[in-house]
């Protein structure tokens, strides 16, 4: 099963086949269904800006009690540029040891050099993920659509790439979406799978609604500080951000809990 995000596309290329066939039967990977939500992972930092991974496990406690279908490790929400080798893999093991074993956990391996992003992607695969992440900017709706269209007779499978446009993702034939809103947010946006799926499009239009100031604010408009101080706003821990990312203003703090406010989330 192939699995193409809006914004982000997941895949197995010919670099990682070999340690596919070590951990997973061909038969078992085509078995691969990934409809449903995927948060993908902020990494949390202490003061001195560790990887705090006592407060990670914290966190993937309380993501498992949400029904999502997976998590997402090391996209860019997970401050990966930031990180060395060894702290990457160790998020991965770290989230695979936390997660039950039904939820997928989906894994980043992107390096600013080709051959090194080819190591780091054998090497998360070995570390017990189920699947890779690969960026593939540009993706919306139109695209969305014409890829479910176009790979309707294949066993592909298409997950939108933000909270701001689930519900039209899932009209034009989308099975799920990865959304840093759902670090925040996650038992609402499993709300809107679920309505979207049952056809129940007045309430997830009000719902989607809601959600649209919330999610650019976690996302294009302040980014990774924000999404971490919501994180705090909703009994997660966010943690400080790594170097050189900045902490909110106090008035990208204001903006931020107006986003959230105005819309009845605080």
């Amino acid at each position: 099963m192939q699995a193409a995000r809006a914004g982000t596309r997941l895949l197995l290329g010919p670099w990682a086949r070999g340690a596919w066939a070590r951990t997973r039967s061909h038969a078992t990977a085509a078995r691969l269904d990934f409809s449903g939500i995927y948060p993908p992972i902020a990494t949390p930092f202490t003061a001195r800006e560790a990887v705090d991974y006592e407060k990670l496990e914290e966190n993937l406690q309380k993501y498992a009690t949400v029904p999502f279908k997976g998590l997402v490790v090391q996209g860019s929400n997970g401050e990966y540029p930031f990180l060395t080798e060894e702290e990457r893999l160790e998020v991965v093991r770290t989230a695979r040891r936390s997660l039950p074993a039904d939820k997928l956990l989906v894994a980043g391996s992107g390096c600013e050099c080709v051959w090194v992003e080819f190591k780091c992607g054998a090497a998360v695969l070995r570390c017990g993920r189920d699947e890779d992440k690969q960026k593939n900017k540009g993706l919306r709706i139109t695209r969305i659509g014409l890829i479910v269209h176009k790979t309707k007779t294949q066993d592909f499978q298409v997950l939108a790439g933000s909270a701001g446009f689930l519900m039209a993702a899932y009209c034009v034939g989308a099975v799920g979406g990865v959304c840093a809103l759902a670090n925040v947010l996650g038992p609402e946006l499993c709300e809107l799978e679920r309505l979207c799926v049952a056809g129940r499009w007045e309430e997830a239009r009000a719902l989607q609604q809601r959600l649209i100031e919330p999610n650019a604010a976690v996302t294009r408009k302040l980014g990774v500080p924000a999404l971490k101080q919501a994180m705090q706003w909703f009994g997660f821990h966010g943690g400080a951000c790594r170097s050189p990312l900045r902490p909110l203003t106090e008035e990208e703090t204001r903006q931020l809990r107006g986003a959230f406010s105005s819309n009845g989330w605080l």
